[in-house]
Protein backbone atom coordinates (compact mmCIF):
# COMPACT_ATOMS: atom_id res chain seq x y z
CA UNK A 1 0.00 0.00 0.00
CA UNK A 2 1.33 3.43 -0.99
CA UNK A 3 1.90 5.82 1.89
CA UNK A 4 0.32 9.27 1.53
CA UNK A 5 2.66 12.21 0.93
CA UNK A 6 3.46 14.28 4.00
CA UNK A 7 1.75 17.31 2.45
CA UNK A 8 -1.53 15.39 2.25
CA UNK A 9 -1.24 14.28 5.85
CA UNK A 10 -0.82 17.93 6.79
CA UNK A 11 -4.00 18.78 4.87
CA UNK A 12 -5.84 15.98 6.66
CA UNK A 13 -4.70 17.39 10.02
CA UNK A 14 -5.93 20.84 9.00
CA UNK A 15 -9.26 19.31 8.01
CA UNK A 16 -9.54 17.59 11.39
CA UNK A 17 -8.89 20.94 13.09
CA UNK A 18 -11.57 22.59 10.92
CA UNK A 19 -14.08 19.89 11.83
CA UNK A 20 -13.29 20.27 15.51
CA UNK A 21 -13.93 24.00 15.15
CA UNK A 22 -17.18 23.20 13.29
CA UNK A 23 -15.91 25.05 10.24
CA UNK A 24 -17.52 22.59 7.86
CA UNK A 25 -17.05 24.75 4.77
CA UNK A 26 -13.28 24.69 5.29
CA UNK A 27 -13.42 20.99 6.14
CA UNK A 28 -15.20 20.26 2.85
CA UNK A 29 -12.74 22.44 0.92
CA UNK A 30 -9.78 20.53 2.34
CA UNK A 31 -11.48 17.19 1.66
CA UNK A 32 -11.96 18.22 -1.98
CA UNK A 33 -8.36 19.39 -2.23
CA UNK A 34 -7.18 16.01 -0.95
CA UNK A 35 -9.53 14.23 -3.37
CA UNK A 36 -8.20 16.24 -6.29
CA UNK A 37 -4.78 14.72 -5.59
CA UNK A 38 -6.18 11.19 -5.80
CA UNK A 39 -6.73 10.45 -2.11
CA UNK A 40 -9.74 10.09 0.18
CA UNK A 41 -9.77 11.13 3.81
CA UNK A 42 -11.98 9.10 6.13
CA UNK A 43 -12.93 9.93 9.67
CA UNK A 44 -12.36 7.25 12.31
CA UNK A 45 -12.98 7.09 16.06
CA UNK A 46 -9.25 7.71 16.52
CA UNK A 47 -8.92 10.57 14.04
CA UNK A 48 -8.61 10.05 10.30
CA UNK A 49 -7.06 7.85 7.63
CA UNK A 50 -5.96 8.51 4.07
CA UNK A 51 -6.49 6.02 1.27
CA UNK A 52 -5.93 6.21 -2.45
CA UNK A 53 -9.19 6.99 -4.21
CA UNK A 54 -10.74 4.05 -6.04
CA UNK A 55 -11.62 4.27 -9.75
CA UNK A 56 -15.29 4.97 -8.95
CA UNK A 57 -17.26 7.62 -7.13
CA UNK A 58 -17.98 7.10 -3.42
CA UNK A 59 -20.68 9.15 -1.72
CA UNK A 60 -20.53 9.89 2.00
CA UNK A 61 -23.77 8.05 2.84
CA UNK A 62 -26.98 6.64 1.35
CA UNK A 63 -28.62 9.98 2.06
CA UNK A 64 -26.52 11.41 -0.77
CA UNK A 65 -27.93 8.97 -3.34
CA UNK A 66 -30.38 10.35 -5.89
CA UNK A 67 -34.09 10.31 -5.14
CA UNK A 68 -36.09 9.44 -8.26
CA UNK A 69 -39.30 8.52 -6.47
CA UNK A 70 -41.35 11.05 -8.45
CA UNK A 71 -40.19 9.80 -11.84
CA UNK A 72 -42.38 7.44 -13.87
CA UNK A 73 -41.26 3.86 -14.35
CA UNK A 74 -38.97 3.56 -17.36
CA UNK A 75 -37.76 0.02 -16.67
CA UNK A 76 -39.64 -3.22 -16.09
CA UNK A 77 -37.65 -4.69 -13.22
CA UNK A 78 -34.67 -3.94 -11.00
CA UNK A 79 -32.96 -6.49 -8.77
CA UNK A 80 -31.47 -4.60 -5.82
CA UNK A 81 -28.58 -6.11 -3.85
CA UNK A 82 -26.75 -4.87 -0.77
CA UNK A 83 -23.01 -5.59 -0.90
CA UNK A 84 -21.93 -5.77 2.74
CA UNK A 85 -19.12 -8.30 2.59
CA UNK A 86 -18.54 -11.75 1.10
CA UNK A 87 -17.56 -10.66 -2.43
CA UNK A 88 -17.46 -14.26 -3.69
CA UNK A 89 -21.12 -14.67 -2.76
CA UNK A 90 -21.88 -11.35 -4.45
CA UNK A 91 -20.28 -12.50 -7.70
CA UNK A 92 -22.08 -15.86 -7.64
CA UNK A 93 -25.45 -14.23 -6.96
CA UNK A 94 -25.10 -11.60 -9.69
CA UNK A 95 -23.77 -14.00 -12.32
CA UNK A 96 -26.73 -16.33 -11.68
CA UNK A 97 -29.19 -13.46 -12.12
CA UNK A 98 -27.55 -12.43 -15.37
CA UNK A 99 -27.57 -16.02 -16.62
CA UNK A 100 -31.25 -16.68 -15.92
CA UNK A 101 -33.19 -13.42 -15.73
CA UNK A 102 -34.86 -11.77 -18.74
CA UNK A 103 -32.46 -9.45 -20.53
CA UNK A 104 -34.42 -6.32 -19.60
CA UNK A 105 -33.85 -6.95 -15.88
CA UNK A 106 -31.17 -4.66 -14.44
CA UNK A 107 -29.12 -5.45 -11.33
CA UNK A 108 -28.33 -2.51 -9.04
CA UNK A 109 -25.58 -2.99 -6.47
CA UNK A 110 -25.12 -0.82 -3.39
CA UNK A 111 -21.64 -1.09 -1.91
CA UNK A 112 -22.56 -0.35 1.69
CA UNK A 113 -19.25 0.72 3.21
CA UNK A 114 -16.70 -1.31 1.21
CA UNK A 115 -16.78 -4.27 3.61
CA UNK A 116 -14.19 -6.96 2.80
CA UNK A 117 -13.32 -5.32 -0.50
CA UNK A 118 -16.86 -5.36 -1.87
CA UNK A 119 -16.34 -1.97 -3.49
CA UNK A 120 -13.88 -3.41 -5.99
CA UNK A 121 -16.10 -6.45 -6.61
CA UNK A 122 -19.13 -4.22 -7.28
CA UNK A 123 -17.12 -2.05 -9.67
CA UNK A 124 -15.74 -5.08 -11.51
CA UNK A 125 -19.23 -6.49 -12.04
CA UNK A 126 -20.59 -3.17 -13.29
CA UNK A 127 -17.61 -2.76 -15.63
CA UNK A 128 -17.96 -6.30 -16.99
CA UNK A 129 -21.72 -5.97 -17.60
CA UNK A 130 -22.50 -2.44 -18.79
CA UNK A 131 -26.21 -1.84 -19.11
CA UNK A 132 -27.08 -4.88 -16.99
CA UNK A 133 -25.31 -4.02 -13.73
CA UNK A 134 -25.27 -0.58 -12.11
CA UNK A 135 -23.12 0.43 -9.14
CA UNK A 136 -23.43 2.78 -6.20
CA UNK A 137 -20.88 3.22 -3.42
CA UNK A 138 -21.20 4.87 -0.02
CA UNK A 139 -18.53 5.37 2.60
CA UNK A 140 -20.62 5.11 5.76
CA UNK A 141 -22.64 1.89 5.95
CA UNK A 142 -26.34 2.25 6.63
CA UNK A 143 -28.71 -0.13 8.38
CA UNK A 144 -30.87 -2.55 6.40
CA UNK A 145 -34.02 -0.44 6.33
CA UNK A 146 -32.29 2.82 5.46
CA UNK A 147 -30.10 1.23 2.78
CA UNK A 148 -33.02 -0.64 1.24
CA UNK A 149 -35.15 2.51 1.20
CA UNK A 150 -32.35 4.41 -0.55
CA UNK A 151 -32.22 1.70 -3.23
CA UNK A 152 -35.96 1.94 -3.67
CA UNK A 153 -35.95 5.75 -3.91
CA UNK A 154 -33.44 5.77 -6.74
CA UNK A 155 -35.13 2.97 -8.71
CA UNK A 156 -37.08 3.71 -11.88
CA UNK A 157 -38.54 0.23 -12.48
CA UNK A 158 -42.15 -0.83 -12.24
CA UNK A 159 -41.08 -3.79 -10.10
CA UNK A 160 -38.40 -3.60 -7.42
CA UNK A 161 -36.86 -6.89 -6.26
CA UNK A 162 -35.20 -7.28 -2.88
CA UNK A 163 -32.68 -10.10 -3.03
CA UNK A 164 -30.17 -11.56 -0.59
CA UNK A 165 -26.67 -12.62 -1.62
CA UNK A 166 -27.38 -16.15 -0.39
CA UNK A 167 -30.09 -16.56 -3.03
CA UNK A 168 -28.83 -18.19 -6.22
CA UNK A 169 -31.09 -18.55 -9.24
CA UNK A 170 -30.98 -21.91 -11.00
CA UNK A 171 -33.52 -20.91 -13.62
CA UNK A 172 -35.73 -17.98 -14.55
CA UNK A 173 -37.30 -17.21 -11.18
CA UNK A 174 -38.09 -13.60 -12.04
CA UNK A 175 -40.56 -14.08 -14.90
CA UNK A 176 -43.06 -15.94 -12.65
CA UNK A 177 -42.78 -13.17 -10.06
CA UNK A 178 -43.40 -10.50 -12.68
CA UNK A 179 -46.36 -12.46 -14.02
CA UNK A 180 -47.84 -12.68 -10.52
CA UNK A 181 -47.65 -8.90 -10.24
CA UNK A 182 -49.72 -8.53 -13.42
CA UNK A 183 -52.62 -9.19 -11.03
CA UNK A 184 -53.38 -5.73 -9.66
CA UNK A 185 -54.55 -7.19 -6.35
CA UNK A 186 -51.01 -8.50 -5.70
CA UNK A 187 -48.50 -6.07 -4.18
CA UNK A 188 -45.63 -8.51 -3.73
CA UNK A 189 -44.50 -11.96 -4.79
CA UNK A 190 -41.58 -13.96 -3.51
CA UNK A 191 -39.82 -17.23 -3.01
CA UNK A 192 -40.59 -17.90 0.65
CA UNK A 193 -43.47 -16.78 2.80
CA UNK A 194 -44.49 -17.14 6.43
CA UNK A 195 -47.56 -16.79 8.62
CA UNK A 196 -47.63 -15.78 12.24
CA UNK A 197 -48.04 -18.86 14.43
CA UNK A 198 -50.66 -19.11 17.19
CA UNK A 199 -49.96 -16.74 20.02
CA UNK A 200 -47.82 -14.45 17.85
CA UNK A 201 -44.71 -16.11 19.28
CA UNK A 202 -43.07 -17.30 16.06
CA UNK A 203 -43.39 -17.48 12.29
CA UNK A 204 -44.22 -20.65 10.36
CA UNK A 205 -43.36 -21.46 6.74
CA UNK A 206 -46.51 -20.94 4.71
CA UNK A 207 -45.81 -22.73 1.44
CA UNK A 208 -47.00 -21.52 -1.99
CA UNK A 209 -50.01 -19.24 -2.24
CA UNK A 210 -51.15 -16.16 -0.39
CA UNK A 211 -49.10 -15.48 2.72
CA UNK A 212 -49.05 -13.04 5.58
CA UNK A 213 -45.44 -12.04 4.99
CA UNK A 214 -42.68 -12.54 2.43
CA UNK A 215 -39.02 -13.03 3.30
CA UNK A 216 -36.34 -10.85 1.78
CA UNK A 217 -34.39 -13.70 0.18
CA UNK A 218 -36.28 -12.93 -3.04
CA UNK A 219 -39.15 -10.45 -2.73
CA UNK A 220 -40.58 -8.65 -5.78
CA UNK A 221 -42.79 -5.68 -4.97
CA UNK A 222 -44.74 -3.24 -7.05
CA UNK A 223 -42.67 -0.03 -6.86
CA UNK A 224 -45.64 2.33 -6.58
CA UNK A 225 -46.92 0.40 -3.56
CA UNK A 226 -43.49 0.22 -1.93
CA UNK A 227 -42.95 3.97 -2.23
CA UNK A 228 -46.23 4.59 -0.43
CA UNK A 229 -45.27 2.26 2.44
CA UNK A 230 -41.62 2.89 3.41
CA UNK A 231 -39.45 0.11 4.75
CA UNK A 232 -39.01 0.18 8.54
CA UNK A 233 -36.34 2.84 8.99
CA UNK A 234 -35.38 1.65 12.49
CA UNK A 235 -34.48 -1.84 11.24
CA UNK A 236 -30.71 -1.96 11.22
CA UNK A 237 -30.61 -5.72 10.67
CA UNK A 238 -32.66 -7.60 8.07
CA UNK A 239 -34.11 -10.30 10.33
CA UNK A 240 -37.85 -9.79 11.04
CA UNK A 241 -37.73 -6.47 9.16
CA UNK A 242 -38.97 -8.05 5.93
CA UNK A 243 -41.91 -9.50 7.89
CA UNK A 244 -42.59 -6.14 9.53
CA UNK A 245 -42.63 -4.47 6.11
CA UNK A 246 -44.93 -7.17 4.71
CA UNK A 247 -47.46 -6.46 7.44
CA UNK A 248 -47.12 -2.72 6.89
CA UNK A 249 -47.88 -3.20 3.19
CA UNK A 250 -50.94 -5.31 3.93
CA UNK A 251 -52.15 -2.99 6.68
CA UNK A 252 -52.01 -0.09 4.22
CA UNK A 253 -54.13 -2.02 1.72
CA UNK A 254 -51.33 -2.19 -0.85
CA UNK A 255 -52.42 -5.67 -1.92
CA UNK A 256 -51.95 -9.36 -1.35
CA UNK A 257 -48.61 -11.14 -0.94
CA UNK A 258 -48.00 -14.49 -2.63
CA UNK A 259 -45.21 -17.05 -2.31
CA UNK A 260 -44.21 -19.30 -5.20
CA UNK A 261 -42.16 -22.42 -5.91
CA UNK A 262 -39.20 -21.14 -7.92
CA UNK A 263 -35.92 -22.48 -9.34
CA UNK A 264 -33.83 -21.07 -6.52
CA UNK A 265 -31.32 -22.45 -4.05
CA UNK A 266 -29.93 -20.85 -0.95
CA UNK A 267 -26.23 -20.85 -0.26
CA UNK A 268 -24.81 -20.11 3.14
CA UNK A 269 -26.87 -17.29 4.59
CA UNK A 270 -23.91 -15.33 5.87
CA UNK A 271 -26.06 -12.35 6.89
CA UNK A 272 -27.34 -14.59 9.67
CA UNK A 273 -24.69 -17.25 10.31
CA UNK A 274 -21.62 -15.03 9.96
CA UNK A 275 -22.86 -11.86 11.64
CA UNK A 276 -21.87 -10.93 15.16
CA UNK A 277 -24.30 -13.03 17.26
CA UNK A 278 -24.82 -10.37 19.92
CA UNK A 279 -25.59 -7.68 17.34
CA UNK A 280 -27.77 -10.06 15.30
CA UNK A 281 -29.86 -11.16 18.25
CA UNK A 282 -30.21 -7.68 19.74
CA UNK A 283 -31.38 -6.05 16.52
CA UNK A 284 -33.63 -8.98 15.58
CA UNK A 285 -35.33 -8.74 18.96
CA UNK A 286 -35.80 -4.99 18.64
CA UNK A 287 -37.51 -5.42 15.30
CA UNK A 288 -39.68 -8.26 16.55
CA UNK A 289 -40.72 -6.28 19.62
CA UNK A 290 -41.65 -3.35 17.39
CA UNK A 291 -43.63 -5.71 15.16
CA UNK A 292 -45.53 -7.10 18.16
CA UNK A 293 -46.29 -3.65 19.56
CA UNK A 294 -47.95 -2.67 16.30
CA UNK A 295 -49.55 -5.86 15.05
CA UNK A 296 -50.08 -8.31 17.90
CA UNK A 297 -53.75 -9.15 18.05
CA UNK A 298 -54.49 -7.82 14.56
CA UNK A 299 -56.50 -10.88 13.59
CA UNK A 300 -57.84 -8.98 10.58
CA UNK A 301 -54.36 -9.38 9.06
CA UNK A 302 -54.17 -13.10 9.71
CA UNK A 303 -54.91 -15.72 7.08
CA UNK A 304 -57.05 -18.13 9.03
CA UNK A 305 -57.62 -20.71 6.32
CA UNK A 306 -54.33 -22.57 6.74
Amino acid sequence: MTSPPAALSALAEQRADARAARDFAESDRLRDEIAAQGWAVRDTPDGWTLAERPPYDVLPSVRDLSDRSDLPATRRCTVALLAEGWPDDLRACVEAVLAHAPEDVVVVLLDNGDVDGCGAAVHALATAHPGRVEEMHVERPAGWGEARQALLRQDVAAVHVLMDLSTVLEGDALSPLLAALDDETVAGAGWRGVDVADGWTEFADAGPGEVEALLGYLFAVRRIAALQVPLPAKARFYRNADIEWSYLLREAGAGRLVAMDLPVRQGRHRGYHDSDPAYRDRESRRTYDRFLQRFRGREDLRLRNR
